[in-house]
This record gives structure tokens, sequence and C-alpha cells, in this order.
């Protein structure tokens, strides 16, 4: 089976519309691979690896001799590279990378109104001594790291600073390790991941469908965009105060009820701006040979333009 296209637009009347979404999302997806040295081909071979997991997902009651036949139908691999990869995914054993005991501390800093002022915004807190102290709410995460190295990774993120008196002051208003490659990418492809996944679930008609909405607007200057960050990082400290401790309340009382506790949730707030591309200018009218007589233009009635 070859790459192309079906060329019935009637078999595929949104055909278009997808493709077009598909490049949309490839873009930056290419924008990142090329500003990090990834060179074309690891990423095909990762495109190809994610097609047959999908596949596979999309057929999950195939028996296993069927499954390179119906993975190569469904994707348009051919057999042997589909056996190459099916065998490949299975002799290999991925892991989920647990959740960062620093990004929990700064979690719970963010949140817990015992650690917050009058209007939201985190405290600093006394380096050591009972709680509300930094070596309290360390020891409220985690017993296995000291509390003095998870300040020390704080500082080297550039996510705390110690002040003359003693205290940690957190130094942002959301964890964002920037000086931490590894963790930024991370979080880029679980937040995207999951971000697009729900979309992609919601226009196959998921119900209920996730939430997954923005508001747009094309037609604002640099002094404006800059006037909403503001009430965009109020939303995220209202949303992040709000539903962290609905959430661990949940949680506890899953706990105590002995429910199944399979299913997880990701909350995120985004948003993006950049200069619109530079419009081109309408051509012309090329001038008439001769004069022409003009149409009379209508009069304008109230309210039109």
């Amino acid at each position: 089976m070859d790459g192309s296209l079906p060329t019935d637009d009637d078999a595929r009347p949104d055909l278009a519309a997808l493709l077009a979404a598909v490049q949309a999302l490839l873009r930056p997806l290419a924008g990142l691979a090329v500003a990090r040295g990834l060179p074309y081909g690891v990423v095909e071979e990762g495109l190809r690896e994610a097609f047959v997991e999908a596949a596979l997902a999309a057929h999950p009651d195939i028996a296993p001799q069927r499954a390179v036949s119906r993975v190569s139908a469904t994707t348009g691999l051919n057999r042997r590279e589909v056996g190459r990869l099916i065998q490949a995914r299975d002799a290999s054993t991925p892991s989920r990378p647990a959740r960062s005991p620093v990004s929990e501390l700064v979690t719970r800093w963010l949140a817990d109104p015992a650690l917050r002022d009058a209007t939201g915004q985190p405290l600093p807190l006394p380096r050591q001594g009972p709680a509300p102290s930094f070596e309290a709410l360390a020891q409220a995460i985690t017993r296995d790291v000291h509390p003095r190295s998870l300040l020390e990774e704080l500082l080297r993120l550039g996510a705390a600073r110690v002040r003359s008196d003693e205290t940690v002051e957190l130094a942002q208003e959301a964890f964002v390790p920037r000086e931490d490659q590894i963790r930024m990418l991370g979080f880029l492809g679980e937040n995207v991941g999951d971000h697009l996944q729900a979309a992609v679930e919601n226009v196959g008609g998921r119900e209920p469908a996730h939430v997954e909405q923005a508001i747009y607007q094309d037609a604002l200057s640099v002094a404006a965009v800059e006037a909403m960050r503001p009430l965009i990082r109020a939303h995220w400290r209202r949303l992040l105060a709000e539903a962290i401790p609905r959430l661990e309340a949940l949680e506890a009382e899953d706990r105590a009820l002995g429910r199944a506790m399979d299913q997880r949730l990701r909350l995120g707030l985004f948003s993006y701006s950049t200069a619109r591309p530079p419009q081109a200018p309408e051509a012309a009218d090329p001038e008439p040979a001769a004069p022409a007589a003009r149409p009379a233009r209508p009069a304008r009635r109230p309210g039109q333009e």
C-alpha cells in the first residue's frame, strides 16, 4: 500500500480540513526539531511508531497473528516495516517518569491557603523551623530527600531565592523550570500531548466532551497583549488555588471509600501571542482603455459601513 490519498472529494468531504489541521500541528513540531537539531529521519521513525501504536489501539481485539496485516492496512506502512516496529515495541517497556518532588513542593506552596497571603500570593517561608516553614513543607512532600537538597534544586532552577532574613521566597508564580531543559521538554510533551488528545477525542465525538476552548482576537497592539497578561496570570492563580485543594479532598474520599483510582486528570491554561503575517496589498484594478460609466453607488442606510 502506498501513501497516496483518496481523490474522490465526495468520499472524504472533510479531507482538506483534516490535512490543514495536520499541517498546522506539524509546523511547530518541525520547528522544534529544526531548532534542536533533530534530524528528519529520527522524527519519521517516531511517527511510524506512533502510527503503529494508534492502529493497535484502534483494533484492541485483533488476534496477534493478524496484527501485522491489520496495522499495515490501517496505516499504509508495508508489512515488513510494521513487523519490525511491533517487534521493537514488544521488546521495550517504557515507563512513565515519576513526579518530581520539587514540582510537588512548588505546587503545594502555591495552592495551600496557609502558605499564601490575603491576595493569594505565596508567602516567604522561614528556612527552618516548625510549620509554616520551608523545612516543614519539604518534609511534608517527601522524607526521602533532605529539605536542603530540595532548596538547592529550587535555587539552581531559579524558582526560589533565599533572602537576607533567612526566609525562602518563591521566585515564579508558576513552576516552569526554564533552566532545566529536560524537564521543560517533559512538560511540553505531557501538557501539549494531553491538550491535543483532548481535541482529537472531541472531534471524534467523545461524550462527555473534554473542556477545550479558546478566545481568539487578531487585531491587537503589542501594548494590548501585554495588558492582558496580568489577567491571564490571575485566572491561573485562582484555578490553582481552587482546584488543588478540591483534588486532594477527592483523592482522600476515594481512598476512604475504596474506589478504583485508575483515572488521571490534567487541568491547564495557556495563552499564545505573535505578530500576524503581513497582508499582501490588494492588487489595483487595471486602468480601462477608455472611461467607463460606473453604476451609481446606493445610499447607505443607518448602521451600514
